[in-house]
């Protein structure tokens, strides 16, 4: 189960929503204790380094709306500085207002498989941070311009299995559809797939700020993206001025424990939803929404639904995606309803629908790269079992502790267990960790994807971050127009000032 790709659809009005309070001041005295006691890097806000003559060098050239465009030339295995290479494409637009720059603003929107080109691209720059900050992104390595990954014809084959393995059939799709997608990978990319976990992208991201010039860096990270933020902290803690990082990933636990969390993090947000159509209705006739999500999973079970708006019925894979799809954003949940209801009489359309937004299908019933890389990235950054057969029984085990998601979303990690490139777990930063600002956690209580004790662990874990509550639903929050969050962003990246520890917007 993807924890990330619904960050692209809702953070491109950050650098609006961060304008509305202040204006050009400069940050003069970047120094800045707040009323939590926190104090931010007493570095100058003007952070253009001496260039690096041994530094690697980004050829820019005009890219159309104001962007400049490149790419990156890095070592495949830094290991082997001098060995096999890749490429990495970059996307910048400079400060609108040269003179009071005061660095560069990396983005990524998570996946992994998420494009932070197009992320930039998005963004409205009105306001300070669109004066004051070059906008960076760059699509990891596998993703989008980078050097893309292409193994995903067995796409819908992995994701029409049924997800809830209670039969010899069930565990004989589940395996020979995993099989097929994973050798696909294999085959096509078996020589780089070692090389595409976060620990080489935190690496890539260093290599283009030395590029740039600055000495240290800015970060904003949703979802997956945050994982990359921590693993940048903890390997290159001196080059950051400031980070935020909003949904987070917590490192700590195995992977199939971060999976059955999410799997409860999926379930709280099910639970919001059908306590909005208690109040609501949701055209549901008086029957219960939990009522009416159970019926159409059972129908789905017996045969799959009908969908003749669609391409392919509504299977049981297509309606825990659609379900899940739907709780990244309460802007879906008029969606998931009509979905639901026409789904009792016959017709699974929508929840296919639905599933396929998760799946970020395009209107031609073609697949972009980001599923492959999902998993070329969270088989290698987090601890997996090797035998399938023990994914398979801890997916029944979470079912049974959280019926409608627990054997879905643990199932969905069964390509782990079969990855032919060997793990290289991400650890959390170090309590130790010397010469790191103030990171700034943001975790959303409903958060579906990242749970929100995800983020107050990791803001433990790392010295001297603060955690600021979104009380709400939906997957991540920064940018998306809520004062309270917007304006403490703003006031973070351009003065440094710190929020209080602790801080909640309802």
């Amino acid at each position: 189960m993807k924890r990330i790709l619904a960050a692209l659809l809702v953070c491109a009005t950050l650098l609006t929503a961060c304008s509305t309070s202040g204006g050009n001041e400069a940050a003069e005295a970047p120094t800045t204790t707040t009323s939590g006691g926190s104090t931010a890097s007493d570095q100058d806000p003007s952070t253009r380094a001496t260039p690096d003559p041994e530094a690697r060098t980004i050829e820019w050239s005009d890219c159309g709306g104001g962007f400049e465009c490149g790419t990156i030339t890095v070592p495949l295995d830094y290991s082997k500085p001098d060995g096999k290479t890749i490429d990495v494409a970059v996307t910048r637009h400079p400060a609108d207002d040269p003179d009071e720059r005061i660095g560069t603003l990396f983005l990524n929107p998570g996946g992994p498989g998420g494009s932070a080109i197009e992320l930039a691209r998005t963004y409205a720059r009105a306001g300070d941070i669109g004066d004051r900050f070059d906008i960076v992104g760059f699509d990891p390595r596998g993703v989008g311009e980078s050097s893309p990954l292409d193994c995903h014809s067995h796409l819908v084959d992995i994701y029409d299995a049924d997800p809830t393995v209670d039969s010899d059939a069930d565990r004989t799709e589940v395996l020979e559809s995993s099989e097929a997608f994973v050798a696909e990978c294999e085959e096509k990319y078996g020589d780089i797939l070692p090389f595409l976990g976060t620990t080489d992208v935190a690496r890539d991201m260093d290599e283009i700020r030395k590029a740039i010039g600055d000495e240290q860096l800015n970060y904003l990270g949703y979802s997956y993206g945050t994982s990359l933020g921590q693993e940048y902290a903890r390997l290159f803690p001196e080059h950051v001025r400031s980070m935020i990082i909003d949904g987070l990933v917590d490192h700590a636990p195995d992977g199939v424990t971060t999976a059955e969390n999410q799997a409860a993090g999926f379930d709280t947000a099910l639970d919001a939803y059908i306590a909005h159509c208690e109040a609501d209705g949701c055209g549901f006739g008086g029957q219960d929404a939990g009522a009416v999500i159970d019926e159409v999973i059972d129908a789905a079970e017996q045969a799959p639904i009908p969908a003749p708006g669609a391409d392919r019925p509504a299977t049981p894979g297509n309606v825990s995606l659609a379900l899940a799809q739907a709780l990244y954003s309460e802007q879906l949940w008029g969606s998931l309803s009509n979905a639901l209801r026409d789904a009792q009489e016959g017709d699974g359309s929508g929840m296919v629908g639905l599933a396929d937004q998760y799946l970020r299908r395009n209107d031609d019933g073609s697949y972009p790269n980001g599923t492959e890389m999902y998993f070329s990235v969270s088989c290698l950054d987090d601890t997996w079992p090797s035998d399938p057969d023990e994914i398979i029984d801890a997916s029944l085990d979470a079912e049974k502790a959280v019926p409608r998601f627990g054997g879905p979303i643990v199932i969905d990690y069964i390509r782990c267990s079969m990855w032919p490139a060997e793990a290289k777990p991400l650890k959390p930063v170090p309590a130790d960790t010397e010469g790191l600002p103030p990171i700034v956690v943001v975790s959303t209580t409903n958060d579906p994807a990242t749970p929100y004790e995800n983020g107050v662990a990791v803001a433990d874990q790392i010295p001297d971050a603060v955690l600021v509550t979104n009380e709400g639903e939906g997957h991540t929050i920064v940018g998306q127009g809520k004062p309270c969050i917007d304006e403490m962003a703003r006031a973070y990246f351009v003065d440094l000032t710190v929020p209080e520890d602790g801080l909640t917007c309802d």
